[in-house]
């Protein structure tokens, strides 16, 4: 039997969980507590781009639908990804309700908050790119001082932490933006993560 949201589709729940977290349950039983039609579910991996039920769960997806998450941070890795993957399913008129914030975009307050998220994302990303610049020009300048620059400053290796810390930036764009090889910025954001975070750098 169909299960049915406010509008004419299914409810489909989609749950994370890592390798560090026991929340598998906990998020299945409140999604289906929600009505949810059907789960499905990721299991943490070291790369953050690779969500296969997540793009299964997107090519099923029809006008109408609902997708259901417990807690907004399991749809999305950083706020960026997340104002991205809703207003994609905005676009394919999807609508999305997270349990924990009650945040429903098939209502009007619940498309206002998003809106502000939206600025709110806008806002983080200038940031990053103003820091990074100005990482970057003072690490250029260092570089000018006399001697041989040597190939990390302590500019170079935060701009390389804040854009990775963002998610919004893989390895080669990395390395690329701080004039380093790639090897190089796996090596210094492993030494300089804690141990436990070093497999998923």
């Amino acid at each position: 039997m169909r299960t049915e949201n406010q509008g004419p589709g299914y409810r489909i729940g989609y749950a994370r969980v890592s390798t560090l977290e026991q929340d598998e349950a906990l998020q299945h039983d409140a999604l289906t507590r929600a009505g949810c039609h059907r789960i499905f579910t990721d299991k943490a991996s070291g790369k953050l781009a690779q969500r296969p039920a997540l793009d299964a769960m997107s090519e099923q997806l029809r006008p109408g639908d609902t997708v259901v998450v417990w807690r907004l941070d399991r749809l999305g890795r950083s706020l960026r990804h997340l104002i991205d993957t809703i207003q994609d399913l905005e676009n394919n008129g999807v609508a999305f309700l997270s349990l924990t914030e009650s945040i429903d975009t098939s209502t009007p307050g619940g498309k206002q908050v998003f809106h502000v998220f939206g600025a709110l994302a806008e806002f983080e990303r200038d940031l990053i790119r103003e820091r990074t610049m100005a990482g970057l020009a003072a690490a250029r300048a260092r570089g000018r001082k006399g001697g041989r620059p040597t190939v990390w400053t302590t500019e170079k290796l935060s701009v390389a932490r804040a854009m990775h810390a963002s998610g919004e930036h893989d390895v080669a764009t990395i390395a690329r933006v701080v004039g380093v090889s790639r090897a190089s910025v796996y090596r210094a954001l492993n030494d300089s993560l804690p141990a436990q975070d070093r497999r998923n750098a």
